[in-house]
């Protein structure tokens, strides 16, 4: 064989190996989609989608760890960020009111997933007819929604599927990847609900009352026996009058109720103070409507809910340390 013919060879050998390459996967395809950009509200969503995405997409949270969504302004990179999305996540039941005029704003386009929808929420009598910091409210004496669904882990498994469900509209070739990684985040889910239910089960009803900041715990209150008192009510966005504490104050001494407890995202003055009329406990920290920052107790929707439900524990219970 000629010189010529073994250099001729060989570049066929390698243009083959490198076929060979690009079909079994062993070298990035070059016309590869690129990953989604979405966009949730908030940092407990973008968590749950981030976990069903994987590699699929990049999930970005309009208001982050320790952030109150209830009196979120939104930046001009906020707008930024929402014109460049794929998809955008948001809880719905008014629990962004903000969204509407940011995406009008931003001049999104593309497909809005509401996790709720399909969910029966939890409804109350509305107080007042207002729209405080962009928060949507009904109308005085109309039945109003408690937004925070994802107390009850049996409602992020509902969002959970929505999510998968709007991923795969968007990246159908991907459709194997996302149910297999929303399989195994089910799975994860479903485990964690059952422990906290059987957790909750061994107390005593005496022992099931708290009080916290505000009234953002009905759901999980619901799925696992506890009743929650609160000053505020399903909004931050308004303090509550001298009239509403102290009745809170007087239910606490008459029901004999052991622990109050301070939220991530509200300040823990109002909490103390009821503590030291009433000579409750201060349990703990509970995250309510955001996750902590990366790195903390409750950085990821899982661990939120292992932390609330172990810190509600501990404190109904008497078996930490806890201060005044």
């Amino acid at each position: 064989m000629s010189m010529l013919d073994s250099s001729v060879l060989s570049r066929r050998q390698l243009l083959g190996a490198g076929a060979a390459l690009l079909a079994g996967g062993g070298l990035p395809a070059v016309a590869a989609e690129r990953p989604l950009r979405v966009v949730a509200s908030f940092s407990i969503l973008a968590d749950l989608a981030a976990q069903v995405a994987g590699p699929v997409a990049e999930v970005a949270a309009l208001v982050g760890p320790d952030a109150d969504a209830h009196v979120f302004q939104p930046s001009p990179a906020d707008v930024r960020r929402l014109a460049q999305a794929d998809l955008v996540v948001i809880n719905g039941l008014g629990f962004e009111g903000w969204m509407t005029r940011l995406i009008g704003s931003a001049g999104y386009r593309g497909p809005v997933l509401t996790c709720t929808e399909g969910l029966r929420p939890r409804t109350a009598v509305a107080e007042a007819d207002a729209d405080h910091a962009g928060h949507a409210h009904a109308p005085q004496g109309a039945p109003a929604a408690d937004p925070h669904a994802w107390q009850d882990i049996g409602h992020a498994r509902h969002y959970v599927a929505r999510i998968r469900d709007a991923l795969i509209a968007a990246r159908p070739a991907q459709a194997e990847l996302l149910r297999s990684r929303a399989r195994a985040y089910d799975d994860s889910l479903a485990a964690l609900d059952r422990r906290i239910r059987a957790d909750f089960a061994a107390l005593a009803p005496a022992q099931r009352r708290v009080v916290s900041s505000h009234d953002a715990f009905g759901y999980f209150a619901a799925a696992y026996g506890i009743e929650f008192l609160a000053a505020q009510r399903w909004n931050t966005d308004s303090e509550p009058s001298a009239a509403d504490i102290a009745r809170l104050i007087r239910q606490i001494r008459r029901q004999q109720i052991r622990a109050v407890f301070v939220e991530n995202v509200s300040d823990p003055r109002m909490v103390q103070r009821i503590a030291r009329e009433t000579g409750a406990v201060v349990g703990g920290t509970l995250h309510s409507d955001a996750l902590s920052a990366p790195g903390g107790v409750a950085d990821s929707y899982l661990k939120m809910m292992s932390h609330n439900a172990a810190t509600l524990l501990a404190g109904l219970r008497g078996t930490v340390p806890v201060s005044r």
